[in-house]
């Protein structure tokens, strides 16, 4: 068995889902293990027949019937979920997911609050729920996904965690919308439980037969609630902290890990973005998933910065000091392919960004290059000095 798991190196949309299907293509027998996040993940994947999906509460593999196991450190949206089944079944595919017992399930309690709140805090929320699920979930009102099969427990939980959110300030509850809402949440867990299997983490790691385990990662180092810029961080373990736990805890071997990011930085929602005061001369790709919402507004990109690069791969470096590392970068043909130096000339020409990209700290065994929604597969070998952000700050692409 061989395992890879797969990080963002800034702050989301920079090709998970895309090396995901890329790591599923060259692998036999291959499980995709979401470790992060949840339901509030975008991940495009094109394949071969231009067939496009954005997956959310599935892996990135399943154009290519690679089944997903969603593991505890993920919330589950039934309703999410059954929206995601119907849309690749009609697609023409039956995609398979193992749903860990003790997964968080969002309700609409939890939507509703998020939106409420996140108008008022605006940090950068996508308003799916996922941060207030997991902060619920730290409490005594939990749900788990074991709990959708057992209708008193499920009904029981639903009205402790009601009183939960019933405060002053919680004025969406008695609402048509969230009634309307509530009763398509609760037929959603009916209807999605003849596809949901639910499993448990140490009998099925112990038996299973798969030869590749693809860790899935979710967002980006740079939005991960320990080493992110607070208050504007996501609610989970973006490094491979998460990985590494389900690795250690049932004995799986070393993984090769896969860091991924644009030619560029992007950015969607409020917080910190460095480099944005630097021209950025790109072709916007017109497929671009991460669009306008009115939680986090526009998506926001700027030149990319190696001292932020370096600060994620530091930050990982905690957990995964050990493992195999390769380096992705996406996007490339979005740039003219030429990046030219401004004001003070100290690097006058590099044919393309991949010929910056080596000067990174991290130790790479490859890089490999793609294009916007392809992940191509060009690797190549690489040595040279590190490059410090002074020097990168002068450029202009």
């Amino acid at each position: 068995m061989k395992t890879h798991i797969i990080l963002g190196l800034g702050f989301g949309d920079e090709g998970k889902g895309i090396t995901t299907d890329y790591l599923c293509r060259q692998s036999e027998t291959p499980l995709v293990v979401r470790f992060s996040g949840g339901h509030q993940a975008g991940h495009t994947v094109v394949n071969e027949m231009g067939t496009r999906h954005v997956f959310s509460s599935f892996g990135a593999g399943s154009l290519r019937g690679v089944p997903t196991y969603w593991s505890r450190f993920c919330t589950l949206s039934p309703i999410h979920y059954l929206n995601e089944w119907i849309a690749l079944n009609e697609q023409g595919h039956t995609p398979r997911l193992y749903v860990d017992a003790l997964s968080p399930i969002t309700t609409p309690y939890d939507v509703f609050h998020n939106r409420s709140t996140e108008k008022e805090n605006q940090h950068g929320s996508c308003g799916l729920g996922f941060g207030a699920t997991i902060a619920r979930q730290a409490t005594p009102y939990k749900l788990h996904a074991q709990d959708l099969f057992y209708p008193q427990v499920f009904e029981q939980k639903l009205k402790a965690i009601a009183s939960y959110y019933q405060q002053p300030t919680q004025n969406f509850i008695n609402t048509p919308k969230f009634q309307q809402q509530l009763a398509a949440f609760k037929q959603a867990v009916e209807n999605i439980k003849d596809t949901l299997q639910i499993v448990h983490e140490n009998a099925f790691f112990k038996s299973a037969t798969y030869s590749n385990l693809i860790f899935e990662g979710s967002q980006g180092i740079l939005l991960d609630m320990d080493f992110g810029f607070f208050p504007n961080v996501t609610r989970c373990s973006t490094t491979a902290k998460n990985a590494l736990t389900l690795m250690n805890a049932n004995h799986l071997p070393v993984p090769e890990i896969y860091y991924i990011t644009r030619a560029y930085q992007t950015r969607h929602g409020n917080g910190f973005l460095s480099n944005e005061n630097f021209p950025l001369h790109y072709t916007a790709n017109p497929n671009e998933t991460n669009q306008y919402n009115p939680w986090q507004g526009h998506q926001r990109c700027s030149i990319l910065d190696l001292d932020m690069i370096n600060y994620a791969l530091s930050c990982d470096r905690n957990y995964s000091a050990q493992a195999k590392k390769h380096l992705v970068v996406t996007c490339l043909d979005q740039l003219s392919g030429d990046i030219q130096a401004s004001r003070d000339g100290i690097i006058d020409h590099y044919p393309d960004t991949s010929a910056l990209l080596p000067q990174l700290a991290g130790s790479f065994e490859t890089i490999i290059e793609s294009r916007s929604e392809c992940a191509v597969g060009m690797e190549v070998s690489w040595g040279g000095k590190k490059m410090d952000n002074r020097q990168l700050s002068k450029l202009a692409s």
